[in-house]
């Protein structure tokens, strides 16, 4: 249970890897800053901890939870808001339904998923369960805009020390294929709304028979708002998938598809539905009502549907079917060769934003099932950001890999605040259930937008409110005039939604007198202008929507600094608070099981230490903590230390993990206060601690080592044990004796 107290600093529970990091790294935060007079406290934002507070009738006293969630998304509206967030899990079904299982486990009555509610209590059951799935907790905490880029010293050393970077060879046959117009970039209409406009508005769908069914009542618009509806067809997309299934086999590429089913939580976990069955189309074919019956939804993935096959009477019959099948098929991309999971097993396993990136760093290869690198096709259907993947790879075709040692950044101003653009969409995002049209109905009756479907298109509407526009557009000015950079905004005036924001950008940047200093370009042009300008070693602002946002600021950075971990996150929230995010964490469920097997944390905290600086520079900023901005300007020295002396956590058990570059920063940070003469009694509190880290690091640094080899015992993967957790993260009793 998190605290209810006004602390100075809120800082995230939530899940995976980077909470393990917190158990050993919170403590130390604590312990430092109390002697600045700053308080730490926490929210829980973690997956089993939004499930337990959605379901509290269900639990006794003892297991009742907090709504930190809803608590936190009021803070963050608050001109004193400083939060300190990690990356949570964005969940998928599959992720949602095993995290139920665990926690009933551990003895909380929480109720089954539905997967297909028919009574009215089931239905009810999963709409509560639906407000959890994907990404219920970063669009009601950014209530500001996003400033990402990568630290100085993180730039720095990555220059210094290149990672490797696979070949690219100008006849690789990696390639993006997207469908060919019906998806949503081709559909999308957008309006800016007048005054007149504004109030509750509906959405609808008419039957071909003239019927009428409400799909969302009470939906709020205001004047000035960008309101977007558009649809991609599932017809087309089934065409588009099978016809890249034989594309795949006759150039030889490993077949792969590349969504964000946890972001997009209803639009592609359906998109991610349709290739599974696209991929074993005959079976579906031939067994299509016995599957139906058994619940077999490819929606979840091809492990759940094996899953529930393997239960069926006739599942021989059924497995040597498909097992034929894949013979026929194209080589598969995998998430995990040796276990045997595809592309296609889970919906959140094959996230676009961390496997593109990936797939570009190592020069366009995939893993293939047998174990082997291939050339890829890269399957992403909807043609909205595809051609930033698209363009990167032929980029590369042509010039060959960046070199990190001489490459210049991009960094990102990303309009986000207040559920901006598709993010946003998933309450009005529906699976066309007839023929007919889907229209936007205004308070004044007009009908907004209407769109012709069939059954079974993806249809969704989404919006961008006029103050989170605003306040973007003038991050983007305060940043340029900042650094001086080339400033693009990733702007495609040929789309419905990018026209609307162009007609806020122009005045806005003409108002300001710095027209000269920016440039509109379409994403495509927008990309290769950028690798143009990082390749020649010079700097880069993208200043784009929230899905760009969140897709390249893991692209750049991971070619760039080889991970995305370590980007220096800030979102000015619009009320004058501050919330500081630690880096990516799409690759947390590998760290967690490589400890569960051998007790290694790889997780890296370097953007936690960024943001925990930034955090508190903040605080001493707006409260005035002197203090405070004595123990950033330490943090940040502590942050250098990590990277000048190759403190970071190592892959490999038996060497250097995540707990190790925890004791480094405790003792780098320690031993630059108690050098500082800024503030002498930090100075005198700090000058013994700095002393008995160093004096100590054999004991310590061996305490550590020896933790390592085993199974890490943490109690529960969505739920661990407090206690068993901090037993595997905090292994070093003379490191804890010091820092309490």
């Amino acid at each position: 249970m998190a605290e209810n107290s006004n602390p100075d600093i809120l800082y995230t529970i939530v899940d995976e890897a980077p909470e393990l990091a917190s158990a050993s790294f919170l403590p130390i935060i604590r312990t430092f800053a109390s002697a600045a007079g700053v308080s730490v406290g926490t929210k829980d934002i973690s997956l089993a901890g939004r499930l337990l507070a959605t379901f509290p009738e269900n639990l006794t006293d003892e297991q009742r939870h907090s709504d930190d969630l809803a608590e936190l998304g009021e803070l963050v509206k608050t001109p004193g808001a400083n939060v300190i967030k990690l990356p949570n899990i964005s969940a998928s079904v599959p992720q949602l339904v095993a995290a139920v299982t665990e926690l009933q486990s551990q003895g909380y009555d929480i109720p089954n998923y539905p997967e297909d509610p028919k009574t009215d209590a089931e239905k009810a059951i999963r709409a509560r369960f639906d407000a959890i799935k994907g990404s219920a907790v970063n669009p009601v905490l950014r209530e500001g805009n996003s400033d990402r880029r990568a630290a100085k010293a993180v730039k720095n050393y990555a220059q210094k020390n290149p990672h490797r970077m696979g070949a690219w060879a100008s006849d690789s046959k990696t390639h993006v294929s997207s469908m060919l117009g019906n998806d949503f970039y081709a559909n999308e209409v957008a309006t800016t709304l007048s005054a007149d406009q504004a109030g509750s508005a509906k959405i609808e769908v008419v039957g071909k028979d003239g019927s009428v069914t409400v799909l969302k009542d009470g939906w709020t618009l205001i004047e000035g708002e960008v309101v977007d509806a558009t649809f991609m067809s599932a017809k087309a997309l089934g065409a588009f998938l099978t016809d890249e299934i034989e594309a795949s086999k006759k150039d030889g590429t490993l077949f792969s598809i590349h969504l964000k089913a946890t972001m997009m939580k209803v639009s592609d976990p359906i998109i991610f539905g349709h290739a599974v069955k696209a991929w074993l189309a005959p079976v579906f074919d031939k067994y299509g009502d016995q599957l139906a019956a058994a619940g077999v939804n490819p929606n979840s993935g091809m492990g759940d549907v094996l899953a529930r096959i393997a239960d069926m009477d006739n599942a021989a019959a059924i497995l040597a079917d498909i097992d034929a099948l894949n013979a026929e098929r194209p080589a598969m991309y995998m998430v995990n060769s040796d276990k045997g999971i595809t592309n296609l097993h889970v919906p959140s396993d094959v996230i676009i934003d961390a496997s593109m990136p990936a797939l570009i760093r190592a020069g366009g290869k995939g893993w293939g099932p047998d174990g082997k690198e291939g050339d890829t096709n890269c399957v992403i259907p909807d043609n909205c950001y595809a051609t930033v993947y698209d363009e990167a790879v032929e980029f590369f075709k042509t010039n060959g890999a960046l070199n990190p040692a001489t490459a210049g950044t991009v960094q990102n101003v990303g309009l986000m605040a207040q559920k901006a653009e598709e993010y946003g969409s998933h309450p009005t995002t529906f699976e066309a259930p007839a023929d007919g049209a889907i229209r936007i109905v205004l308070a004044n009756g007009e009908v907004l937008h209407s769109l012709d479907v069939e059954a079974g298109d993806i249809w969704r509407a989404c919006s961008a409110k006029k103050a989170p526009i605003e306040n973007w557009i003038q991050l983007a000015i305060d940043r340029q005039r900042l650094t001086g950079f080339q400033a693009i905004f990733w702007l495609d005036e040929n789309r419905g939604h990018d026209a609307e924001i162009i007609k806020y950008v122009k005045p806005a940047l003409d108002a300001a007198g710095v027209a000269d200093k920016f440039v509109i370009m379409a994403p495509r042009e927008a990309t290769r202008a950028s690798l143009e300008t990082i390749t020649a070693g010079k700097d880069s602002i993208a200043i784009t929507g929230n899905v760009l946002r969140d897709y390249l600021t893991d692209l750049f950075p991971i070619l760039e600094l080889g991970t995305s971990a370590k980007m220096l996150s800030i979102v000015k929230l619009m009320n004058g608070g501050g919330m500081f995010e630690t880096g990516a964490g799409g690759s947390a469920p590998k760290h967690v099981q490589q400890l569960l097997e051998e007790n290694h944390l790889r997780w890296d905290s370097m953007g936690e230490f960024c943001a925990l600086s930034e955090s508190l520079n903040f605080l001493a900023d707006s409260k005035g903590n002197a203090k405070a901005g004595v123990l950033a300007t330490a943090a940040e020295a502590a942050t250098q230390g990590i990277l000048d002396d190759n403190r970071s956590p190592s892959r490999k058990v038996g060497e250097p993990d995540n707990r190790d570059s925890h004791y480094w920063f405790a003792r780098y940070w320690a031993e630059a206060l108690a050098a500082q003469t800024d503030d002498a009694e930090l100075a005198a509190h700090f000058a013994p601690i700095a002393k008995q880290l160093a004096e100590k690091e054999s004991a310590i640094l061996a305490e550590l080592a020896a933790a390592q080899g085993g199974a890490g015992d943490i109690g529960g993967y969505y739920h661990p044990s407090m206690e068993l957790k901090a037993k595997v993260m905090r292994p070093s009793a003379t490191l804890n004796a010091i820092i309490g």
